[in-house]
């Protein structure tokens, strides 16, 4: 395999944005991904962008990407959220996922962040096992939280004055 990591460009989101989607059909929430190229070129790229992205290519063909954006921890400092991670299907196993996760790592300890940290879904045994091969703490005692936008938008219903 002629593989290479390389940090995306916007000619890459494209290809970025049908690995989001494929990743939401493996998440079982096909319909669940609401951006578009547009969105990802103008969030991405720029003065001040609000996420990072490698690309795996394959003979210049993208079969693998991480999205990953600073966070602020007020007990550590400069944190590294590892957003998605995904393999094209027919590559998974192939050492491209290791390769990008170890991209994300390399591109935290370069950052001076103080810890890398993302989400991964119970029931995806192959993740969790590699993740805790690699050494990556599980935070059990955690809920993940999330206000949607429409919940946003009812609860500031609730606070906003008449």
């Amino acid at each position: 395999m002629n593989l290479a990591i390389k940090k995306a460009t916007p000619e890459d989101m494209p290809a970025v944005l049908s690995l989001i989607n494929e990743l939401a059909v493996f998440e079982k929430e096909p319909d669940a991904v609401k951006i578009n190229e547009d969105i990802l070129i103008e969030n991405g790229f720029g003065d001040n962008p609000l996420f990072y992205c490698f690309v795996a290519k394959e003979n210049d063909t993208v079969i693998g990407m991480a999205l990953c954006y600073y966070r602020f921890s007020t007990w550590d400092g400069k944190s590294l959220h590892l957003e998605d991670l995904v393999v094209r299907e027919e590559y998974r196993g192939k050492g491209v996922g290791k390769k990008l996760y170890d991209q994300v790592m390399t591109f935290g300890k370069e950052n001076g962040v103080k810890r890398v940290e993302w989400v991964v879904l119970d029931w995806n045994k192959n993740a969790i096992d590699f993740y805790e091969k690699s050494g990556a703490q599980f935070l059990k005692d955690w809920y993940l939280v999330q206000m949607d936008e429409g919940r946003l938008h009812k609860y500031i219903k609730t606070i906003a004055p008449s």
